[in-house]
């Protein structure tokens, strides 16, 4: 009996925006002035496993980095690997 991966590569995309983030040298109070919003909701946004589209875009715009694509890697990868 074949014996299912149950097990998929998932995308903290909080983590990956905070990556970002730390890797431009920019501080969490910049980015919170451009996002309009307080430090402490930037925080939050860091833990979030998921996010709207809408701030995805924005904040996309904010640190010039398509995040888009980070899902589309994640996605094409669990395809591949319920094909094998």
């Amino acid at each position: 009996m074949d014996e299912q991966k149950t097990t998929k590569p998932t995308l903290n995309i909080g983590q990956l925006i905070k990556d970002e983030l730390e890797r431009q040298e920019r501080s969490v109070s910049w980015f919170a002035r451009k996002l309009y919003c307080d430090r402490s909701n930037v925080y939050k946004i860091f833990k979030r496993s998921t996010i709207d589209t809408e701030l995805l875009i924005r904040i996309s715009g904010i640190l010039n980095h398509d995040f888009f694509s980070d899902y589309v890697s994640i996605v094409t990868d669990n395809m591949k690997q319920q094909a094998e």
